[in-house]
């Protein structure tokens, strides 16, 4: 990550006495997240895992860890979708066939696969397929580039700020519940608040 925190020193699992227990049960297992997987393959975690860390400029494997067990609970849940455009397949055919071409991009592109090109090459290859200008092979039948970049950037970015150590590198306070916020005028903080750091 390029940026640093303004609150280096905030810390929102402190206040976690102050949840009740489901809460704190939901946020202290997003810390303790095993990386078996139970709809993705090894090859998809390993393009998944570059692909997310380029997104959200961040390496960190904990974090981006998290983020592939996230998307691989969604998949293997192969729950419905609220609505999904035309001529866009279904979300886990969507995810699958198009880690396959994004994989195969790096093939073409430097001989290796996609995870293994260097940061230059993955982001290049990643704002064609955002645009859906990536050139059209075989393994791109059929995957409408631009849902999929969206897709994988809506799982990534729901994951990615609902992990604790990215809460506390914002300031997030964490849930406000059962407590709630006493302090609500503009500029005013609650104690338990993160407070920005010079």
């Amino acid at each position: 990550m390029t940026n640093q925190s303004h609150y280096p020193s905030y810390n929102v699992m402190d206040e976690q006495n102050e949840w009740d227990a489901h809460t704190r049960s939901i946020v202290n297992a997003r810390l303790l997240r095993e990386n078996r997987y139970r709809y993705i393959t090894p090859l998809e975690a390993e393009t998944l895992r570059a692909w997310c860390s380029l997104l959200m400029d961040d390496s960190r494997g904990d974090i981006i860890g998290y983020v592939l067990s996230h998307i691989d609970e969604v998949l293997a849940k192969g729950q419905g979708e609220g609505n999904r455009e035309k001529n866009v397949p279904e979300i886990r055919t969507l995810v699958r066939n198009g880690l396959e071409a994004i994989d195969e991009t790096g093939w073409i592109h430097s001989s290796k696969p996609f995870f293994e090109l260097d940061s230059a090459n993955k982001r290049l290859i990643m704002q064609q397929i955002a645009s859906n200008e990536y050139p059209n092979t075989e393994k791109w039948d059929g995957v409408p580039q631009k849902a999929l970049f969206q897709k994988l950037l809506q799982f990534s970015i729901e994951a990615y700020y609902s992990h604790p150590l990215i809460w506390s590198e914002i300031g997030y306070g964490g849930p406000a519940y059962p407590r709630g916020y006493v302090r609500a005028d503009l500029g005013h903080l609650d104690p338990w608040e993160a407070v920005k750091e010079p």
